[in-house]
């Protein structure tokens, strides 16, 4: 008897190049000529105010012979060393005491940290910090009185950053690294992604603006300044291209390296992503497995024997045979009842059946359940002010009806556009594989954009959106990238991982499995758009166009309310909505997801 030939592909794998040429023409039209374009930039002097005129590298001479680029790229980096932390031991450990604990802890815990995600907005978050600088002020935010004085300017700045960040690296942390650990060998998978998950911190703390802007403007004494800082203060305020397209380039070729090393650790520890299936377990139940039944139990071998099959056992397991097998095993022998007949039976080849996870103990579940109050209790005291500052936040212009459709309508207009772009990239190249087992090499196509945000091009965008005469419009809103690249990322790992598993059902197996985390990707990408401040600040001037926090900051620069409005960034309404949907999201779909390194087996979660 031989296994049965897996079903062809129902698609043609040419059709994977097809499905990435959108990505491609996104990737050229809104990186690769914006990239070209500041590298451009930074050979000029001049900008707006005047000619620009070719000057080679002066620019770059001055820079990184001067103290401003130097001190501002050693400050930034300072402030991911909390965060990086927070990310790289407090999550992997919470994301294992969680997974450990049973099924509803963890997912107890999903739902509970997805709060953070949620309501953090950076301009809202540092603005509520900024109450401790006023009169009467009280508690943890007093911490911000030290923002006034070179001396401790920068160490309150970071401390702040950290306390501000805590909840929102830790539960990110966590949803990134639970599925490694249900991966069945998660060791390998778990350090991978420490690895990716260190690149990213470090990445988006390069990249810090909002807190700079917001607490201190880059003083006093330009002691704070980060390098997002800096190049908006070369680029829009003292509106000279040249050094801010010089400070955007560095910054981008930082940046580049660590995509490029992110997606070559990714693609060479042949990372996937799988989806196990929906079962119901005795980790759920708590019912012990059956004795005498011919079930086997999962620890041992790990694959557990169809019942009802008449399939016997493999030789020399000793295990009972099913009830309903075609003939009776004598107990004991270990061997298959047809060796009585004479009839060869076939021995199951080796699958990738998911093997159950273990029970948790009461231990465990207790572990973990403490583990998640200790995180969500410190995440608490350090997120008051901003919590505070929403139950004190007055009614401002940050919270209109026209604010909100300003910030939410182009934010999601824009996620649904470059993660959609992603996902038929990610439907090509992971789903397809139009290259074999090395189609994830063309990830690396796209690896230094990675974790390239609005900053770093910034410039060359700006450019082009006032030389379409678009500056103070609507349209200009609308974040200007066409693709998402860690969306394809994550994206064509999922494909990868289902496609394994499809057996050539490209539609049942690939397409319509992986289409909720496309949705998941979108949503996530809407989020950062709505509370980006530097792109809509730099487009629009008009105040019937802010956006929420350009109104915020408006507000805190104007002084003209008694508290910043914190509360205007996360209306209850989208909170509800938007936790209602990730509560959903974790439970329904994330807790099943399970990351695999090379030949690691999947464990099955819980349902």
């Amino acid at each position: 008897m031989t296994s049965p030939t897996p079903p062809q592909a129902n698609v043609p794998p040419a059709l994977g190049w097809l499905l990435a040429v959108p990505a491609l023409l996104g990737a050229l039209i809104t990186l690769v000529l914006p990239t070209a374009q500041t590298i451009w930039l930074s050979f000029q002097s001049g900008g707006v105010l005047r000619e620009s005129a070719y000057v080679g590298m002066a620019n770059y001479s001055e820079l990184l012979g001067g103290g401003d680029f130097w001190r501002a790229l050693g400050f930034t980096l300072s402030l991911t060393v909390i965060p990086l932390l927070v990310a790289v031991v407090v999550g992997p450990l919470l994301a294992l005491a969680l997974d450990r604990a049973g099924t509803w802890p963890r997912r107890a815990g999903r739902v509970v940290l997805s709060l953070a995600v949620v309501a953090f907005s950076p301009v809202a978050v540092a603005g509520a910090w900024l109450r401790g600088a006023m009169p009467h002020a009280s508690g943890l935010v007093t911490l911000a009185e030290g923002l006034r004085e070179p001396a401790t300017a920068p160490g309150t700045f970071r401390l702040i950053v950290a306390a501000a960040t805590f909840g929102v690296v830790c539960a990110l942390a966590v949803i990134a690294f639970l599925p490694a650990l249900r991966g069945g060998t998660p060791g390998p998978a778990t350090l991978v992604v420490a690895v990716l998950v260190a690149l990213s911190v470090v990445a988006v703390g390069l990249q810090t603006f909002s807190f700079g802007l917001v607490l201190t403007r880059g003083g006093p004494q330009r002691a704070t300044e980060t390098l997002a800082g800096l190049q908006y203060d070369y680029a829009f305020r003292l509106a000279e291209f040249g050094p801010g397209a010089s400070v955007a380039a560095l910054t981008g070729v930082i940046l580049g390296v660590l995509g490029i090393v992110a997606t070559v650790v990714a693609v060479a520890a042949r990372l996937r992503i799988t989806l196990t299936p929906r079962t119901t377990s005795q980790e759920e139940t708590g019912t012990p497995y059956p004795q005498g039944t011919g079930t086997s139990h999962p620890y041992g071998t790990g694959i557990p024997h169809p019942q009802g099959t008449g399939i016997p056992h493999p030789q020399g397991t000793g295990i009972p045979h099913p009830q309903g097998a075609g003939a009776p095993q004598p107990h004991g022998t270990g061997a298959p009842a047809s060796q009585e007949t004479g009839t060869p039976v076939p021995v199951p080849e080796k699958t990738d059946t998911p093997a159950p996870a273990p029970p948790a103990s009461a231990g465990m579940a207790v572990a973990g359940v403490v583990a998640l109050v200790l995180v969500v209790a410190i995440a608490l005291v350090l997120t008051w002010p901003w919590m505070d500052g929403v139950l004190a936040s007055p009614a401002t212009p940050a919270g209109t009806l026209t604010a909100q459709i300003n910030t939410w309508v182009p934010a999601v207009a824009g996620a649904v556009v470059s993660v959609g772009v992603a996902y038929l990239a990610a439907l090509g190249i992971g789903g397809l594989r139009p290259l074999g087992r090395a189609s994830e090499w063309l990830l690396l196509l796209f690896a230094p954009w990675l974790f390239v945000g609005p900053g770093p091009l910034a410039v060359a965008n700006w450019q082009n959106v006032h030389n379409l005469g678009l500056i103070d419009s609507f349209p200009a809103l609308i974040p200007p990238l066409l693709i998402s690249v860690p969306a394809l990322l994550v994206l064509t790992l999922l494909c990868k991982g289902l496609a394994e598993r499809a057996g050539g059902d490209f539609f049942g197996g690939v397409l319509l499995p992986s289409l909720p985390m496309a949705g998941i990707l979108a949503g996530a990408v809407a989020l950062m758009n709505a509370h980006d401040l530097l792109w809509p600040m730099l487009v629009v001037q008009k105040p019937d166009l802010f956006t929420t926090p350009v109104a915020q900051v408006n507000q805190l620069a104007g002084y003209t309310a008694t508290t910043p409005d914190v509360g205007a960034a996360t209306p209850l309404a989208v909170v509800a909505v938007v936790l209602a949907a990730l509560a959903a999201a974790q439970l329904l779909y994330l807790d099943r997801l399970a990351i695999r390194t090379n030949s690691s087996h999947v464990r099955t979660p819980p349902a």
